[in-house]
């Protein structure tokens, strides 16, 4: 089968699911990284790494969807710990982060259905407006799920109003594992309780125009071949956005670990994924999702040098700095950093840092650096 799959990378040609699902249970973890190479050269010919400088700001902990791998949300408006922002408030947020040297915003929070479509258009236009250098990479696919149920909207009309707004990406945020039989588990209420509710949406971005990524939250209840239909679902989106005539599609994946820590599912899972698990799943994803230009690496989740070891299984960038995170500090995981650290772990594992923009454009400066290190 190796030697198969082996052919069939070196002919561009596309491996199958069960391909992929050999790959993930059968191959040697090594016999991938050639392989995942070949993949990433075609799509990335050098020895760069990217990485944005971004924050993670939350405008609402409020929620009603009750997923139980998630220790963030809160569902009583009356808890002392929860909270929704206003505009204005998340304004002054974006301000002290820009200040800091922020140049993308990803926000997302709970699914509060207090909160009409004008808030979320407003958040859009003001961003735009108040920091035309910062991108707001806004709303994961429950939020717009949600937006589209109060508003009385369908998805490419609530883009449209984000779209005109200024918003041109989105967070791969909600997908989970893309399998109806592992969110009855993790996400059995609406808006997260079908793998359509996610592709949909996405399709429904990209057909407006919107660039986005694509995540997977394993290391749970699912099963190898879950995450094989997953990345089956994500190749498959991707495939209709290319046929778009626009900028729209996804434009990485990025895989991370379930934390189980104060989490109701933490009674289903034994012990939180390796790793080995990971650095498999990065090899994998870059062989079998040929259609997205790339693979990022979560030292955020994974750990710093989990992080580093990722680029030598296919990763190309380094995601981001990712300043006041909160979701995943609420499950009890705690990983901070610096840009000059991110260039420094980059450096550190045998390639150049390069700063990138959400949509992966360099920023001025970089461009230069980039000529140098070719």
């Amino acid at each position: 089968m190796l030697q198969q799959i082996t052919k069939k990378v070196h002919a561009s040609e596309r491996i199958t699911g069960e391909e992929g699902l050999w790959l993930m249970q059968e191959a040697e973890l090594l016999d991938l990284v050639p392989l995942a190479e070949i993949i990433r050269q075609r799509h990335n010919p050098n020895k760069n790494v990217t990485y944005v400088v971004d924050t993670n700001l939350n405008y609402t902990n409020l929620c009603d969807a009750f997923c139980s791998f998630c220790a963030f949300y809160r569902t009583d408006p009356n808890d002392p710990s929860a909270y929704t922002y206003t505009v204005e408030q998340m304004m002054d947020k974006i301000d002290r982060a820009r200040k800091s040297g922020v140049r993308t915003v990803l926000m997302q929070g709970g699914l509060n259905s207090e909160l009409q479509l004008d808030y979320y258009v407003k958040m859009v236009s003001e961003t735009k407006k108040r920091f035309p250098d910062v991108t707001p990479h806004y709303w994961s696919a429950p939020e717009i799920v949600r937006m589209s149920e109060v508003s009385e909207l369908n998805y490419e009309q609530v883009f449209q109003a984000l779209y005109d707004a200024g918003q041109r990406s989105m967070p791969g945020g909600g997908s989970e594992i893309l399998s109806n039989e592992v969110k009855a588990t993790v996400s059995r209420f609406k808006p997260k309780d079908t793998v359509d509710q996610w592709t949909k949406v996405h399709e429904a971005a990209h057909k407006v125009g919107l660039e986005s990524t694509a995540t997977m939250m394993y290391g749970h209840v699912e099963k190898d071949h879950h995450i094989i239909e997953s990345l089956e679902h994500i190749r498959n989106v991707q495939d209709l956005a290319l046929k778009n005539d626009n900028d729209g599609g996804f434009t990485a994946f990025i895989p991370w670990s379930y934390k189980k820590d104060n989490t109701a599912l933490a009674k289903f899972v034994d012990e939180e994924a390796g790793p080995n698990q990971y650095l498999r799943i990065i090899a994998l994803s870059r062989i079998m999702l040929d259609n997205v230009p790339h693979i990022q690496a979560s030292w955020f989740s994974e750990g710093k040098k989990t992080g580093q070891i990722a680029l030598r299984f296919g990763a190309d960038d380094f995601g981001g700095t990712l300043f006041d995170e909160n979701v995943m500090l609420a499950a009890g995981f705690y990983n901070r950093t610096t840009e000059d650290e991110v260039r420094e772990m980059i450096s550190e594992a045998g390639y150049s840092p390069i700063q990138r923009l959400t949509n992966y454009d360099l920023v001025e400066g970089s461009a230069a650096e980039l000529a140098t290190t070719k």
